[in-house]
């Protein structure tokens, strides 16, 4: 027997021991769960509690419907071979027009939706949809398989460094997709159907919305919160290198940045700069007087961010108590210790714990510590490194957090992460929070944090990879993002073939949201506390890409304004400044197949170089309006591809005209 129940926003249908509730979530939206007996209300997940919105709930004999503006939802009982399921369509409300529907396995079992039961209410999940042809699917987070679409693709839901996991996707179709599930699983975006797994949970949860690409994204960033204003100092030049050993070093190449009359904004002190891992403090050898190096700084005009990790040496003097109050993350077998780590005083590897960034009073604890010994002196600004967390081996089952088993929840971590510096900083009164983060996952964004690329390599390969990598992060709600300027692993500074790599990465990277060199350069040390790389300042590549870095750090400077202004529009909106072509131009076919270029805002359009010496591309210029080529002074209409010059001094950036003809004067004073 199937039994339908509604009420004025929702509809719940009881088939055997599933209970399914489809309710209207916010604009145009709805949210679906399933699980076996009941429903259970407060699982971790993303999304905030909803705004009413106007819905209309229908019944009928072995169907029901819900409307919810731009989207309507129809649940109908199936009957196949003496299987009984209740099958979800959704369909675009205007037209009628389906836009996903479940797709059942097999005609006997299982059905559009799996729960094998791996005992004490746990289980395999799996929920199908149907394929369409032509469908193209975007977001997802960060990868590094070095696509935008990423329809055919198998996608591990599973944070490591360089791969992100934000379960959200936006599709052609005119639909988006939040799987509103923390556990490890995978998705697969095949051309036979789709099909979302959760190795180990106990239900089924997902977020459907309807729209315009633009719309989508908003409505996304209601249901998941909205990033909030980015400091103006933020989207200025971000200086680092694997490690400035010490005060005196940081120092003098701040003093040397604007001696040389350069733009700086922030100054990074990364690794090793602590007595211990997890005591979260300066080692005082090193930096005798940090609070009188921020004074210097902030008179400078220059923030201090330093590198935080959420991993405890036991031999710190934060470990027993965090032991004590149970604030470490466990494990199901096995000491509570989760990777191997070569720390100060020691010369060798030993074990290391992560705090449990999803247990509030864990949180409160590591922010006690920080604000204690870097916010006192004057430090704001968090570069929270290595916090998937970088466990080793990556057994996710075997940990065991405050908010439930790893395996149904470990991709929540960085969120929570960040959320402990947000909550922290907003408690004693700063409004302005970024926090660096490696990773994240959906609702990261409300916290503050902006992310990075992680550890890639210094190629013209991975530059490439780049590309697809941070629009597909804006797309999958989070507006602020950079990648390490040159790459991270690699990279000699007195290589011809590598300073033409990191001029070019430099004139991409000045169209990114955020603005940042780092990287670990040649030559190459190994882990541990006496590692400090190669140098890594804007003068370290040679006079010819001097001139050219400069160059770039100039426009960066002048166009600062216009990417404040997009970042206020990420704020209120959603959209995220640098976005693939059909996010503006969703009616234009060849913008959606369009992998290599982008927009930040509406009015620059993007075209990177990531070939060695390549000169000279083609530009696809998106239909309704002209384009301004800021170099040659050349207008080009819209609708057409063209070949631009790429000299080593840019790259192609076109400006929409004339709507947006003064930004010319700014990448071409």
């Amino acid at each position: 027997m199937t039994v339908f129940r509604t009420d004025h926003r929702s509809i719940e249908v009881t088939t055997g021991h599933e209970v399914l509730r489809i309710e209207s979530w916010g604009v145009d939206s709805v949210r679906v769960r399933i699980g076996q007996h009941r429903v259970i209300p407060d699982l971790p997940g993303a999304l905030l509690p909803p705004k009413p919105t106007d819905t209309v709930v229908e019944t009928a004999t072995d169907s029901a419907r819900l409307v919810n503006g731009a989207l309507t939802v129809v649940v109908e009982r199936r009957e196949e071979e003496a299987e009984v399921e209740a099958r979800i369509r959704f369909e675009r409300t205007d037209t009628g027009e389906e836009l996903l529907a479940e797709q059942r396995a097999h005609f006997w079992w299982p059905g559009a939706r799996l729960f094998l039961s791996q005992g004490n209410g746990y289980a395999r999940l799996e929920q199908r949809f149907q394929a369409y042809p032509g469908e193209r699917l975007f977001g997802l987070g960060q990868h590094t398989h070095g696509r935008l679409d990423q329809k055919g693709l198998v996608l591990d839901l599973v944070q490591r460094n360089g791969e992100i996991n934000i379960p959200f996707l936006l599709s052609s179709r005119g639909y988006g997709l939040l799987w509103n599930s923390p556990a490890v699983g995978r998705v697969e975006l095949a051309d036979n159907g789709t099909r979302w797994v959760a190795d180990s949970a106990r239900q089924i949860d997902y977020w459907v919305t309807a729209g315009t690409p633009a719309e989508i994204l908003a409505r996304y960033a209601d249901a998941t919160g909205h990033a909030p204003p980015l400091p103006d100092w933020a989207s200025g030049f971000w200086q680092s290198k694997l490690r400035y050993r010490n005060q005196a070093e940081l120092l003098g190449v701040v003093r040397e940045h604007l001696a040389r009359g350069l733009p700086l904004s922030v100054i990074v002190i990364d690794f090793f700069h602590w007595t211990h891992l997890g005591s979260w403090k300066f080692d005082p050898v090193e930096w005798p007087d940090p609070a009188a190096m921020v004074r210097e700084l902030d008179e400078l005009g220059v923030k201090v961010m330093v590198s935080i990790w959420p991993s405890v040496n036991p031999l710190s003097e934060n470990y027993r108590e965090l032991t004590d109050r149970g604030l470490l993350v466990g494990t199901e077998s096995g000491v509570p210790f989760h990777a191997p780590w070569v720390d100060k005083g020691y010369g060798t590897e030993m074990p290391v714990a992560f705090y449990d960034a999803t247990d509030p009073q864990a949180r409160e604890f590591i922010w006690s510590r920080v604000r204690r010994n870097y916010h006192d002196l004057g430090i704001k600004v968090w570069w929270l490194d290595a916090c998937e967390p970088e466990i080793r081996p990556g057994h996710h089952a075997n940990l065991r957090f405050h908010a439930g088993p790893g395996a149904e929840v470990a991709n929540l971590y960085p969120v929570e992460h960040a959320r402990a510096f947000y909550e922290g900083m907003r408690g004693v009164g700063d409004d302005e929070v970024v926090s660096f983060c490696r990773s994240g996952w959906a609702g990261s964004q409300r916290y503050g944090a902006a992310l990075w690329s992680g550890d890639i390599p210094a190629t013209f390969a991975s530059l490439r990879t780049q590309v697809r990598a941070g629009l597909n992060v804006g797309l999958s709600g989070i507006p602020w993002w950079t990648t390490d300027i040159g790459g991270f692993h690699g990279g000699d500074p007195d290589s011809p073939a590598y300073r033409e790599l990191i001029v070019r990465w430099f004139q991409y990277g000045a169209f990114c949201p955020l603005f940042r060199l780092h990287g670990f350069r040649l030559p190459k040390m190994p882990l541990g506390p006496e590692m400090t790389g190669g140098p890594n300042e804007v003068w370290s590549y040679g006079p010819e890409a001097y001139a050219a870095i400069v160059d770039v750090l100039r426009l960066r400077e002048r166009l600062r304004p216009y990417v404040m202004a997009q970042m206020r529009t990420a704020h209120e909106q959603g959209l995220p400044p640098m976005r693939p072509l059909f996010v503006d131009f969703p009616a234009d076919p060849t913008s959606w197949t369009v992998e290599d270029q982008f927009l930040l805002g509406p009015d620059l359009l993007i075209a990177p170089v990531t070939a060695h010496g390549q000169r000279e591309r083609a530009v696809h210029l998106p239909p309704g309006t002209d384009w301004l080529d800021p170099y040659t002074g050349h207008t080009h209409a819209g609708g057409t591809t063209i070949r631009a010059a790429a000299p080593l001094t840019h790259i192609p950036v076109l400006v929409r005209h004339p709507a947006a003809a003064h930004l010319a004067l700014l990448l071409n004073p």
